[in-house]
């Protein structure tokens, strides 16, 4: 008999069965069907064939038994002809349980058929219930994971140099990533909002008042009055003329002129010595004046109404200030390229601490007991919280999944993964089928003749 075309095909240029979705492409019922898919229904082909042909052969073996023996062959062909037949029955009866599990049998209506078509919902809701209450129970959740030990393993992982500068490598990518999805008007205008609007919450009055009372009180402020004295003497030295200048000018127009010069003389040299003097002299008593007004002006800041008012208000000025707000919002700019560089440079002090920090890391997670503990613990009870707390939304994953497959790919789908194996319980059946009826057979004609 000449084979059809079908059947010299290669296997590979064959096609699908009617109803299955061409490789590589997605069924009906939301399944992905590829190259393993179409191999494993082949497969389950070759089986059921395999299967079939058995039962052709049991059926073909009983019908010459019982020819043989009818032309008087020998009582042998009873016992052949009673493995055979109930070898038929054996095959018969797996082939109708294995066949309806995917569908009707020769297609009659016969109850509790087609399980798998006709019980999917119900089946996904089986299995969702089966996963919630057997793996995302707390008490599972919790074992499984004590048992993994996972803060000694990430710690002696991390210890590793090498994996160490793996993980910096990948952070380093992910903050460049994530500062390049941020627009910089929306984190300036955030950044700048969030600046004004913290400051304008508090006051800042009281605050200014306390640390400039404890500078004063620890001689902080001396080292800025030095400065100061001390610019200023350069500054009368350097302007001489232009002070004695300012003051002869500041005469009245009567005075004669040398008077003038005399007396702009006279006050640069007073100032002059002034200066030095406090320059020179730690217990001035200019200096003393100044810690005096430092001390109570501290005090003011802290409980006076009238000064810690007008100092708010010219807080709400210096901020309403364009230039002020263009200063704060243009801080994020110079942030974010500091830390683009930063995270491109291999050699980069960030890169660099990060390093060390994830290698201390992990030699401590690797070598202290209790740090595992904690480590476990935190993960332990985040994992518990997340099954616990969203257990329904991770189940119905799985149900609202079943549900939406469609009933006839869904039994196809089920096939291919499992056909071949059940294939197999319907040559066993024809196996065993007919070793139980040959013992039957022999034992009915050992003691009833």
């Amino acid at each position: 008999m000449e084979r059809t075309n079908a059947e010299t095909a290669p296997r590979a240029e064959r096609a699908p069965e009617p109803g299955a979705a061409p490789a590589g492409r997605t069924a009906p019922g939301g399944f992905a069907y590829g190259a393993a898919d179409e191999e494993r229904r082949r497969a389950v082909r070759r089986m059921k064939a395999t299967a079939t042909g058995l039962l052709l052969a049991v059926a073909l073996v009983y019908v010459l038994a019982k020819w043989a023996g009818a032309w008087g062959a020998g009582g042998w062909t009873g016992f052949v002809a009673a493995a055979a037949e109930a070898g038929m029955v054996g095959a018969l009866a797996d082939w109708f349980a294995v066949t309806a599990l995917f569908k009707r049998p020769m297609g009659l209506p016969i109850p509790h058929t087609a399980i798998i078509p006709t019980k999917k919902d119900q089946l996904g809701q089986s299995l969702g219930d089966f996963v919630g209450e057997n793996f995302l129970s707390g008490e599972v959740v919790r074992r499984r994971l004590r048992s993994v030990g996972i803060g000694r393993r990430v710690g002696g992982w991390l210890a590793e140099p090498q994996n160490a500068d793996r993980v910096t490598a990948e952070l380093s990518t992910a903050l460049r990533g994530a500062l390049t999805v941020l627009r910089d008007s929306d984190v300036q205008a955030v950044v700048g909002e969030a600046i004004t609007r913290r400051a304008d919450a508090y006051e800042i009055a009281p605050g200014i008042g306390a640390m400039l009372e404890k500078i004063v009180a620890e001689g902080g402020h001396r080292r800025v009055v030095d400065l100061l004295v001390a610019r200023l003497h350069d500054w009368l030295v350097e302007h001489g003329d232009s002070v004695m200048s300012a003051v002869s000018g500041g005469a009245p127009g009567w005075t004669p002129r040398f008077v003038d010069r005399r007396v702009g003389d006279r006050v640069y040299k007073e100032l002059m010595r002034f200066v030095t003097e406090m320059r020179d002299m730690p217990e001035h008593p200019a200096r003393g004046a100044i810690d005096r007004f430092l001390r109570d002006f501290a005090g003011d800041l802290q409980s006076d109404p009238d000064t810690r008012a007008k100092v708010e208000r010219l807080k709400s000025e210096v901020l309403g200030r364009g230039e002020v707000q263009d200063l704060i919002t243009s801080a994020w700019g110079s942030v974010r390229a500091m830390i683009v560089a930063a995270a491109e440079d291999e050699r980069s002090e960030l890169r660099l601490r990060v390093r060390a920090a994830l290698l201390s890391l992990g030699r401590r997670l690797a070598g202290e007991k209790r740090l595992q503990d904690k480590v476990d613990g935190w993960l332990e009870n985040a994992a518990v919280y997340v099954v616990t707390t969203y257990q329904r939304e991770i189940t119905s994953l799985i149900t609202d999944t079943v549900a939406g497959w469609d009933a006839e790919h869904t039994s196809k789908k089920i096939e291919a993964h499992i056909g071949r194996d059940l294939q197999f319980i319907r040559i066993n059946g024809t196996v065993v089928g007919a070793l139980a009826g040959l013992a039957i057979y022999a034992v009915s004609q050992a003691f009833g003749g």
